[in-house]
């Protein structure tokens, strides 16, 4: 009998030991989210910020591939995709806004640096390199830092 319960006890650790690890591997895998992020520059914008001028074309182009939309798209927002690699890049970003009513298109132009992003966490893939930027309808790109969606926000 002392022979079984020695063997009984061995199992029970041994299967404590398995159930531990396997705990331990679960949460190390719950830090990484399963969130996909594509690199890119981004502009965004607020719909109403271009009504006065009865809407526009607005057109971002980065490292010669472009994105065009309508400044009432009710997302408000233009995004050029880059490779997944391109690092930290320092990118050339044109900003073209074109009237709807006629008028001449006026083109801003700004140096995008990329950063770094990993929407999963720190050691979680993927990696990401993005820069984001406002469109103006007066100062052209600007910094997107504190953008609000709300009219009452600057």
């Amino acid at each position: 009998m002392p022979r079984e319960r020695a063997n009984i006890r061995g199992v029970l650790l041994s299967l404590v030991a398995v159930v531990s690890l396997a705990g331990c591997t679960a949460q190390q895998g719950a830090l990484c989210t399963l969130s996909d992020m594509d690199s890119g520059v981004s502009v965004v914008w607020r719909p109403a910020d271009f009504k006065g001028s009865g809407g526009a074309t607005i057109r971002v182009c980065v490292d010669g591939s472009c994105e065009e939309r309508a400044s009432g798209d009710p997302i408000g927002m233009a995004s050029v995709r880059l490779p997944d690699d391109v690092g930290a890049e320092t990118l050339p970003v044109k900003l073209t806004v074109t009237p709807v009513k006629g008028g001449s298109p006026v083109t801003y132009t700004e140096q995008a640096k990329l950063t770094e992003q990993r929407p999963n966490g720190p050691n979680c893939e993927p990696v990401a390199w993005v820069a984001r930027f406002r469109a103006d309808p007066v100062k052209g790109l600007v910094s997107a830092e504190g953008f609000s969606l709300r009219g009452d926000q600057p």
